[in-house]
């Protein structure tokens, strides 16, 4: 069974370098990536605050949150 894993970013640069690079090295053998993208599904801000999210770009794995660099505060994004 794949773990699965959410990478939240809101599209700047720094989102799109680190999804490219990050989420793309992951074993899609070993994980089901969804790329979640919170400018245009800002539905969902709720779900990555929940998950610990506080910056994007972020990858969840296994309720981990991982926080890449720093494009964007959650709060800049409601």
């Amino acid at each position: 069974m794949k773990t699965q894993a959410r990478f939240y970013h809101a599209g700047c640069p720094v989102c799109i370098s680190a999804e490219q690079t990050v989420a793309g090295a992951l074993d899609p053998a070993r994980f089901d990536v969804e790329v979640v993208h919170l400018g245009q599904s800002t539905q969902r801000l709720g779900e990555a605050e929940a998950a610990g999210v506080q910056s994007v770009p972020a990858l969840v794995i296994d309720q981990q949150v991982f926080h890449i660099n720093h494009g964007a505060d959650l709060s800049a994004l409601k």
